[in-house]
């Protein structure tokens, strides 16, 4: 009794389809998997980020004067 079996999930899934339709279903899967990509995108550049400074490295002193 605690634990669902396939016949349970397949019954959700209909009522989640029935209620919502696959077009909304594909949408929001697309979304989340844009989402999901845009988020290891923005840790890859954090993670090159911290290697380079961030803009211009002024020197104390200057050759020309």
């Amino acid at each position: 009794m605690g634990s669902f079996s396939i016949w349970h999930w397949l019954i959700v899934l209909l009522v989640v389809v029935l209620i919502f339709g696959t077009k909304k279903l594909r949408n929001a899967g697309g979304d989340l998997g844009s989402a999901v990509r845009n988020f290891k995108e923005g840790m890859k550049g954090e993670a090159d980020k911290d290697d380079k400074p961030a803009g211009r490295v002024i020197d104390g002193e200057s050759e020309k004067k």
